[in-house]
């Protein structure tokens, strides 16, 4: 018991477990429009800038948490065993608040709420972070903009991939981004992260 309390992505899972409940409890109670102002993050959140950070963590109704709690299952256990559990959690609010803002800023009129593009952060440095992935990229010797080039594209087919409608697309992508970005670097590796996008000895961009 007392590890599982210690995981970050079981205390993730309890955070949003909590919202869903306090959510919920608003919408039952006809209170819809408090619902909208707490948790989700629309073109007006400078001012409401609490839901930069309540909106990562509610989801629109049961399936979607669902969904999003299996996801964050299968890839969260995985980057929590080789980083802190504070890292985790700065991880996974700041890749979450990062593109929830992308969808919103580069959609006018958007309004995001939902674990999935913290969640797609994960996915991302699991995909990029392990050692397979590295030593691949070292060998192919791609330039950091080559890189960046490559994670870009990959992002692109994953959000395709996965889109469906009333998908936050945008929020995937940069999510997804996010996380190979982060995942090359070993950005939650527990030590001096490396900045392996930099390759000294390969082509120019």
């Amino acid at each position: 018991m007392g590890r599982l309390a210690g995981s970050p992505t079981v205390q993730t899972l309890a955070i949003m477990a909590v919202v869903f409940v306090v959510n919920e409890a608003t919408k039952l109670l006809g209170l819809l429009g408090l619902s909208q102002f707490l948790f989700v993050l629309g073109p007006t959140f400078p001012l409401r800038p609490w839901s930069l950070i309540t909106s990562v963590y509610a989801h629109a109704g049961p399936a979607h948490l669902v969904s999003n709690a299996i996801m964050l299952v299968l890839v969260g256990l995985i980057v929590e065993r080789s980083t802190t559990w504070f890292r985790y959690h700065v991880f996974f609010i700041t890749t979450g608040v990062l593109a929830g803002l992308a969808q919103v800023m580069l959609l006018p009129g958007s309004r995001v709420l939902g674990a999935s593009g913290a969640i797609f952060a994960l996915l991302g440095y699991v995909v990029a972070g392990n050692p397979v992935s590295g030593s691949v990229l070292d060998v192919l010797r791609l330039s950091r903009r080559a890189q960046i080039a490559l994670f870009a594209v990959l992002a692109i087919v994953v959000t395709v991939l996965t889109g469906a409608p009333g998908v936050a697309l945008v929020a995937h992508f940069t999510g997804f981004l996010l996380g190979l970005l982060a995942g090359r670097m070993g950005l939650l590796a527990v030590g001096e992260p490396r900045d392996r996008t930099q390759v000294t000895s390969g082509p120019p961009g």
